[in-house]
Order: structure tokens, then C-alpha cells, then sequence
């Protein structure tokens, strides 16, 4: 895979209560990913720009919530997020990114 795909791969990483306390029980990280990834792309992304040794992924789709707005209905767009979990000893410190 070549350089430029690896940066298009990852969107953003998650922080939410949800993922925080997956972070302190499994060593695992999401992150919103794009919607033609594959699961060995996301691990070779991971793995490339963070430094470290990725023992699985896991990847979900999540779909748009329908909104209002005032009388017209509308959608939000439906995206995928993805699961990494880290082997022991590794881990993903964001205050040095970015």
C-alpha cells in the first residue's frame, strides 16, 4: 500500500466515555475510517504511523441518524469506525500527534 492511501485510511481517532473505557479494559482505540477500508489497510495504517504492534481489528459500520430540521427531513451521512486492539506493551499517546 502505498504512503499516501495510509493517511487517507485513518480520519480521526474516537474520544468518547465508551472508547476510554474500552482503552483501560482491552488496550483497544477506534478511529473513523474511511468508508472503502479494509482491515489489513487500517493495521498497516496503525502500525506505520504510530509505532506500534497491532494484534487485531475489528470494523463497524454506522448508520446515519434521520434528522429534522424544522419541516424538511433530513440524513446524516453513514460511516465506519474501526476497533484496533494493541499487543501488550504498545500504546497510542494522541497528546504526541497532531
Amino acid at each position: 500500500m502505498n504512503q499516501e492511501r495510509l493517511f487517507k485510511v485513518l480520519v480521526a481517532p474516537l474520544n468518547t466515555e465508551k472508547v476510554n473505557n474500552i482503552i483501560e479494559k482491552n488496550n483497544q482505540f477506534a478511529f473513523k475510517v474511511a468508508p472503502d477500508a479494509t482491515k489489513a489497510e487500517v493495521k498497516q495504517a496503525v502500525e506505520t504511523l504510530f509505532s506500534v504492534k497491532v494484534r487485531g481489528v475489528q470494523m463497524v459500520n454506522v448508520k446515519g441518524k434521520s434528522k429534522r430540521f424544522g419541516r424538511t427531513e433530513g440524513k446524516r451521512p453513514d460511516w465506519k469506525k474501526a476497533y484496533v486492539g494493541l499487543e501488550e506493551g504498545h500504546d497510542i499517546n494522541f497528546a504526541n500527534y497532531g
